[in-house]
């Protein structure tokens, strides 16, 4: 029998009140250290448009790029589910996202992650619907930085607020199996932590969520002027491997994030 973490069993985690973690990763080596780690889900993100590439933003990766990367961490993953990136602008329209959606499942992704508002529903509902699952993204979606002009926490405001949520519970309503919310308030994340009954990762959004998510370089230090949300868990650790364990094993305990990483 398969030890491989499936989506039900991430849905099981949030029933029990289960912590997991969730790592960036684009090769195979770190794919394998992150499996030794017993990470429950890696996240091939177009982060790495900025961390391998070193451009300023992730608008130039390509699904070329994204299709890749995912098939080299498929080789040397064993038990994490895996989340990819469709990068900018390749789900503009139903049949785009699902004809880019099938390489990046065909390249060995389990679900599938895309940035945006409410106005993603028909989008998530038509890749469900194909049998692509779909992880959504709010708050701060770096795709979109040409339009919000800087990086900056989402969801201050009532107004903002409110958007955040309603999105949340029609993106779930239209087939999103998980939510990740990166930089809102942490009262607004556990408000829709608690509202949705698909699991919820966070990025700088404060404890509650189900599950916390990480760049890889950022958490081994690698990151010259790290975001308030990130800590580097290679201080102390004699090894990365090591500060990778420690990580995952600071998110299931509870103890990361901590209120320094926490926007309120």
């Amino acid at each position: 029998m398969s030890n491989k973490v499936t989506l039900p069993r991430l849905a099981e985690m949030k029933r029990n009140n289960e912590k997991f973690s969730c790592i960036t990763c684009y090769d195979a080596t770190f794919s394998a250290a992150i499996n030794e780690a017993n990470s429950e889900t890696i996240l091939v993100g177009d982060a790495l448009g900025m961390v391998l590439q070193g451009h300023d933003s992730t608008v130039p990766v390509t699904m070329e790029h994204m299709i890749y990367h995912t098939e080299s961490v498929v080789k040397a993953n064993s038990k994490c589910l895996i989340l990819s990136d469709l990068p900018f602008m390749s789900y503009t329209n139903e049949e785009e996202a699902i004809n880019n959606a099938k390489k990046l499942l065909q390249a060995g992704a389990n679900v599938i992650k895309i940035e945006g508002d409410g106005t993603l529903a028909p989008i998530v509902e038509s890749l469900t619907k194909v049998g692509a699952p779909v992880c959504a993204h709010l708050g701060l979606t770096p795709q979109y930085i040409n339009a919000i002009g800087n990086y900056r926490v989402f969801g201050k405001s009532e107004e903002e607020s409110n958007s955040i949520f309603q999105a949340a519970v029609a993106l779930e309503d239209a087939g999103a199996v998980i939510l990740v919310l990166e930089c809102v308030p942490e009262q607004l994340a556990k408000r829709i932590t608690e509202a949705v009954s698909i699991p919820v990762i966070g990025i700088g959004s404060g404890k509650h969520t189900d599950g916390q998510v990480l760049v890889l370089h950022d958490l081994i230090g690698l990151t010259r002027r790290p975001p308030k949300f990130v800590k580097n868990f290679m201080e102390g650790q004699p090894s990365i491997q090591s500060a990778i364990s420690s990580f995952v094993d600071s998110v299931k305990e509870g103890s990361f994030p901590e209120k320094e990483h926490t926007y309120t």
